[in-house]
């Protein structure tokens, strides 16, 4: 028998990980039932890659019944302290009062759709203008594709270059012209200093990848020299403050200013995508926490409280092109009256006074809470993160960079550890490159319940 106080030895590795999935198996047949169901008229069975089996959900993801608070229910009537929030939007937990009603009210009072411009759209965009100094006008969108697209069409036009620096292990939505380098096979990446644009997969036409320069994140000698020889052809940096997607990496110290500085030297604008910070981490987002102001700006999870809308902006004279019709951002259901009224509800309920004091407190207790438990575990784990957005990383050191990610993250215990929680009622995503999120709705007692249940699955890791 393998010895239980060391390190796991690989049979009971994978006969713990079987005993956990079938116990989850037994409480989730409900859930089985209709994931075979949804096959047979949906591809995969699911309307988004992250709910796919081949992101991790294996062998089905569960299927839900109802939210509220900082709780979820599924088809089965398994209760689960919810840290994967829909993958960020529900900030305020799920069904907040005030912007469930500021919902409702604008559905049965006023409509939804008219194609022309309401009050309350302009009173959104003075609270995002209040709340984000570097915001000095704002457009709405639908989603963050859609904002990050307008961002980076608004650079090019101002500047009249074509290319835009993004980073390997980033997410900037689907378009074709960024989704490229999202989680690429190292093997055909390129070496470590000089990456090449990697599709994420096939479908995007060949050619659109010229228009791309793809760099290693926390790196600023790679973006110096990239600047250096090809800063005459560079309309933007593109990159969210801290990596959210592939996992939580923070960014080195001095590298978000190093950025700034080089992108000003070099009349490039700098676009920071909060798509998941924004609204997060503060009112200002990331870009108030580092003290870092980019020239353009686009949000989208945290502005909804669970609606989606999305937004983007910043300089007065890059928005500005956008005035006269000289570029072009449009969409019938760009502010629609349910997005401006339920984002003007979650703003509302963001400026509180002392609510993000009290959201760090909570997020800090989790997050503290269980770097104390591994630590004490002995376990090579690292809990990374910056109050409400956090992942643990099971490697031997640091990780800085995607790269870093793929070459010493051990994803088999990430796996065994997200078995051990979620078969005890509490829910993240399997995928040790998404994130666990804390909302205004989770309490001490969760965070308790929760630091309680990981003190016993990680004795088990061990």
């Amino acid at each position: 028998m393998a010895d239980r106080s060391g390190p796991v030895q690989p049979a009971f590795a994978w006969r713990l990980a079987v005993n956990i999935a079938l116990k989850l198996d037994r409480r989730t047949l409900a859930s089985a039932q209709l994931f075979a169901d949804a096959q047979r008229v949906i591809p995969g069975g699911v309307n988004s890659t992250a709910r796919a089996t081949w992101s991790g959900w294996e062998p089905y993801p569960i299927f839900v019944a109802s939210g509220h608070g900082a709780h979820v229910v599924d088809v089965d009537g398994n209760d689960y302290v919810d840290y994967l929030l829909g993958l960020g939007p529900m900030i305020l937990g799920h069904r907040p009062a005030k912007v469930t009603r500021a919902v409702v009210r604008q559905i049965e009072e006023v409509g939804t759709v008219f194609a022309l411009p309401a009050a309350a759209e302009a009173e959104l965009a003075r609270k995002i203008v209040a709340a984000v100094p570097s915001v000095e006008m704002v457009r709405l969108s639908n989603t963050g594709t859609e904002a990050v697209l307008y961002a980076t069409r608004l650079a090019r036009a101002f500047t009249g270059r074509r290319r835009i620096v993004r980073f390997e292990g980033m997410y900037h939505g689907f378009s074709d012209a960024v989704y490229w380098s999202k989680h690429p096979d190292l093997a055909s990446a390129g070496p470590d200093e000089q990456p090449v644009p990697v599709a994420q997969g096939p479908g995007l036409p060949k050619g659109v990848e010229d228009n791309l320069l793809i760099l290693p994140w926390n790196d600023v000698e790679a973006l110096r020299e990239a600047i250096r020889v090809h800063g005459h052809e560079i309309a933007a940096v593109l990159t969210e403050p801290m990596m959210c997607n592939t996992g939580c990496i923070l960014p080195r110290p001095g590298y978000l200013e190093a950025m700034r500085e080089l992108t000003a030297a070099a009349g490039i604008l700098l676009i920071f995508d909060e798509v998941i910070t924004g609204f997060r981490l503060g009112l200002a987002g990331a870009q108030g926490v580092f003290g870092i102001t980019p020239d353009l700006s686009v949000f989208a999870k945290g502005l909804g409280g669970g609606f989606p809308v999305a937004a983007v902006g910043g300089r007065r004279d890059v928005m500005a092109l956008v005035s006269d019709g000289t570029v072009s951002l449009a969409g019938t259901y760009t502010a629609n009256g349910i997005a401006v009224a339920a984002a003007n509800a979650t703003l509302d309920e963001l400026a509180v006074p002392g609510a993000y004091d009290r959201l760090y407190e909570t997020s800090d207790r989790l997050r503290h809470g269980l770097a104390e438990i591994f630590a004490r575990s002995g376990l090579p784990a690292h809990v990374v993160g910056l109050g409400p957005v956090f992942q643990v990383w099971f490697a031997d050191g640091p990780i800085h960079s995607y790269r870093d990610a793929e070459r010493r993250a051990d994803q088999a215990m990430f796996r065994r550890w997200w078995l051990g929680m979620i078969e005890r009622g509490v829910l993240f995503h399997p995928g040790a490159y998404e994130n666990l999120f804390v909302s205004f709705a989770h309490t001490k007692a969760d965070i308790d319940v929760t630091l309680a249940i990981a003190a016993e699955v990680v004795a088990r890791l061990r």
